[in-house]
């Protein structure tokens, strides 16, 4: 994954003839002199002398100002300097102010899961929204500690949404060591309602597989808060919570939904007890209970919150302290007006046993769309079906909703003092899936169009929806930042090293991967009428932004030769990596040339950018466009599809395999090194070593990067050089495992090689599923045409289909998590848990769902 621990000069478009901010009045005064420079040739040289003092000293009045204007500007420009056009939006109509995204659309995503990276939160889709959460109190290494944040190191045996239909229901299961607490979300739109409607949540704790005794835990303790990010203040409902309440716990007023209010409903007892806080800083709520805790646990000798709330608290949150098993019914209610006699009813009405009602039938519902869109009655075992569920609704509940400024590498030319060598992009929202909610709860754009081609299966607006936030964080240039961290939470949650976001480096673009699949359900007339005509409007406004994204990848990642392509970002200098990573690529460490060089022609930026220009014109096609861009991408796709000049470039006979191409030695080592240290004082330092000159030449490294013309479905089934991919495919010595394909084949030099001391192989060996994925779709494309190498495609297809599927599934059963990647020789997860992104795809190899056309 490229990113946090997976991840030149920008060539410009043709700017307009003024930019924003430049001096267009300069330009009109020195218009002005050269004219009035003209006429005064055409007069008397007489004049000159009859010019009287009064005149020169208006004019050395009028120079001095003019001398004064540009000193400022000198000045101001250099402690002020002008918006960089790296940060200036593209110049086109937003995706979002489409009218299939206003109205009764906007309404009903209002409110949602969208806080993926705490086990669970409610918020709603706009910047400054009223924010609810859960935490508890968990035991970790026998001592207690606080569970909110996604943290791995809670040790959680599993959690995750077992079911979530991305909109208005989630039911979700965590499992902390002998306690199960589960957590389920309804949404409500009742005519009384505030803008988005209600919503309740019910919160349920078990012991899990055992009878408390007098040594474990017989109590539980709960904390559900709300936050204010407008920080309005909030209303603390009723102090005397009780046995049996029926309690407002707390009320407040927010521009979008009016007055609301929050209630409890539970028939069990619990011990009360809240606290209020005021601060800017809600990501770090942790903290503050935690402390608040711990004052009164010094006092009291017991874990209860202090029953106090500082001034005009934008943050309240309820301790609920019962024993378990117990249940809690928590309700949101949005438009309250003054004497509602409705209050109770709508209460009554998410609560008790008409909540049960509501989410039992909204769980009828999930299964049978999820069965209706998937149809897995042919699989043999059932579980697999209920692991296809997790995956599904993992996905749609890890969607979330982020806002802000993500911050752009800008060097400082001046070195001004205090000037820091970053700018920030302008103010954005971003609704998107994340790849994994502990590691990566955040927006990465190349994983992105893996995610989409899952979630536009099961619900096609919500896809648009987050395609339309994601191109419409383009800039001018046609660049979009590849990593999105938007927001104090979301800043909270990444190193210092990877928060910069260079405007050279691209990602690999994805998003076409789910367009194109719009496009091929469009032609073979899968979708319903009124599907088609809305992705055909969302195409018709996409067009300008796309062509900006494809232009930019054709100017800014090309190579010296035509057709030729080279992911930007390698760092040449290195002497502690021994292959320098190409994060841009999304394959991190994935072997390349040894020594980067302009010289490089990058196989799989060719692959994608052939995707891309043909998605491009399939849009012409699709929108029945006179557009000349449209021949062009014809001919663009044409010219890359070239399977002569693609072997030319990147095939090698030998290996009968398709290759990078670059200046490359394999006489590469990390060796122990004495150097001088910063002190002054020797130290031994792991650096790079080489052992030969590189020269320029194929780069011979067997691995996903040599399937991507295959993967891309540019081989003619015909080809005898179709056959040599399935060799390697198929061959347990290069790149078969039984759990999947491996990444890097066992031959290469690099297999599971570190790149530094500390730095694990990665995209060196690992079975990938979104990988995995493509070569399974290619498989059964070629299992399906007419060709020499059908049947060959068609065991090796189901072969490789049925390991990927055991694994994935046998890991869930085990371990109770989806998994980044998995070990090659054992087939046990690895990486991040909770990898819910692209791992989600097993729901398509188990439905047999690809790309037909």
């Amino acid at each position: 994954m490229a990113g946090s621990s997976r991840k030149s000069t920008v060539r410009k478009r043709n700017s307009p003839a003024a930019d924003a901010g430049d001096d267009i009045s300069g330009g009109n005064i020195r218009h002005r002199s050269r004219h009035q420079s003209d006429n005064g040739a055409e007069r008397s040289l007489i004049r000159i002398f009859n010019i009287n003092i009064k005149t020169l000293l208006v004019f050395g009045i009028l120079l001095s100002s003019v001398a004064s204007f540009l000193i400022y500007r000198l000045v101001n420009t250099l402690e002020e300097p002008e918006m960089p056009r790296v940060v200036t939006p593209f110049p086109a109509p937003k995706l979002m102010d489409l009218p299939m995204f206003q109205g009764e659309h906007k309404e009903s995503l209002y409110w949602g899961t969208y806080r993926p990276h705490v086990y669970f939160g409610v918020r709603a889709r706009t910047p400054q929204s009223l924010v609810a959460g859960l935490m508890w109190i968990g035991v970790t290494e026998g001592r207690y500690s606080m569970r909110h944040i996604c943290q791995n190191s809670d040790d959680l045996k599993t959690y995750g949404w077992i079911r979530h239909n991305g909109r208005d229901y989630g039911h979700q299961i965590l499992v902390d060591h002998e306690m199960t607490l589960s957590t389920s979300f309804l949404k409500s739109k009742g005519s009384d309602s505030g803008y988005g409607g209600d919503w309740a949540v019910r919160i349920e704790v078990e012991n899990d597989k055992f009878t408390p005794t007098e040594e474990t835990p017989k109590l539980v303790h709960l904390f559900f808060y709300v936050a204010d990010e407008s920080e309005n203040t909030l209303n603390l409902g009723r102090e005397d919570m009780g046995i049996h309440g029926d309690s407002l716990l707390a009320t407040g007023l927010h521009s979008d939904f009016g007055n609301w209010q929050l209630h409890l409903k539970s028939k069990d007892e619990f011990e009360f007890h809240h606290a209020g806080f005021r601060t800017q800083h809600i990501h770090n709520l942790s903290d503050l209970v935690q402390a608040n805790l711990g004052v009164q646990a010094r006092r009291y000798g017991r874990l209860r919150l202090s029953d106090t709330s500082e001034d005009s608290s934008n943050i309240l949150v309820f301790q609920i302290s019962a024993r378990i098993p117990f249940t809690a019914d928590i309700v949101f209610l949005s438009g309250i007006l003054l004497e509602d006699s409705r209050v109770q009813e709508r209460v009554v009405n998410l609560s008790g046993t008409l909540l049960t009602n509501h989410l039992s039938e909204k769980q009828r519902d999930f299964d049978d769309n999820f069965q209706r869109r998937f149809n897995l009655l042919d699989e043999p075992d059932s579980e697999s079906v209920a692991v296809g569920r997790a995956a599904l609704a993992n996905l749609l509940g890890g969607i979330g909703y982020f806002f802000g400024q993500s911050r752009i590498s800008f060097p400082n030319p001046f070195k001004i003092k205090h000037k820091s060598d970053f700018v920030s992009y302008w103010p954005a929202e971003l609704y998107t899936a994340v790849p994994s909610r502990p590691f990566f709860p955040r927006g990465f754009l190349w994983d992105e169009g893996f995610h989409q081609l899952l979630i536009w299966r099961w619900d096609l607006r919500i896809s648009l929806d987050i395609l339309g936030h994601w191109l419409d964080l383009m800039n001018v240039d046609g660049w979009i930042p590849r990593e999105q961290i938007l927001g104090a939470e979301a800043l909270s949650k990444v190193p210092e090293e990877f928060v910069l976001q260079h405007p050279t480096n691209g990602n690999p673009p994805t998003l076409f991967l789910v367009l194109r699949d719009m496009i091929c359900s469009i032609k073979a007339k899968k979708l319903a009428a009124t599907e088609s005509n809305e992705i055909a409007i969302f195409l018709d406004r996409a067009f300008v932004r796309l062509d900006a994204w494809f232009k930019w990848f054709n100017t800014t990642q090309s190579g010296k030769d035509a057709s030729s392509y080279f992911w930007h970002g390698r760092d040449g200098s290195t002497n502690r990596e021994l292959n320098p990573k190409t994060l841009s690529s999304g394959l991190d460490d994935y072997p390349r040339a040894s020594h980067p060089s302009g010289e490089e022609r990058h196989l799989d930026l060719r692959c994608w950018m052939h995707l891309a220009a043909d998605c491009m014109h399939s849009i012409v096609e699709i929108l029945h466009s006179e557009n000349v861009l449209g021949k062009v991408y014809g001919s663009t796709a044409k010219m890359l599809s070239d399977f002569e000049l693609l072997n030319q470039m990147h095939f090698d006979d030998g290996h009968g395999a398709y290759f990078d191409y670059g200046n490359h030695t394999e006489k590469v080592r990390l060796s122990w090194q004495v150097v001088e240290g910063d002190n002054g004082y020797p130290s031994r330092e792991l650096l790079r070593e080489v052992l030969e000159k590189p020269m320029l030449r194929l780069v011979p490294h067997i691995g996903y990067v040599s399937l991507f013309p295959f993967m891309g479905r540019l081989i003619p089934p015909e080809s005898w050089i179709l056959e040599k991919q399935l060799d390697l495919i198929s061959n347990r010595s290069t790149l078969w495992t039984g759990f999947g394909l491996r990444s890097l084949a066992k031959t290469s030099s690099l297999y599971m090689k570190h790149n530094t001391e500390h730095d694990p192989p990665y995209w060196r060996g690992p079975v990938w599923i979104n990988m995995n994925y493509m070569i399974l779709s290619a498989l059964h494309h070629y299992s399906r045409v007419d060709g020499p190498y059908r049947e060959k495609a068609k065991i090796i297809y189901s072969e490789l289909r049925n390991n990927l599927i055991r694994n994935v599934v046998g890991n869930y059963r085990q371990t109770g998590y989806f998994w980044e990647q998995y070990d090659q020789k054992t087939g046990k997860g690895k990486g991040t848990r909770m990898f819910t992104g692209w791992t989600s795809l097993v729901l398509l190899i188990m439905a047999e769902d690809y790309n037909t056309c």
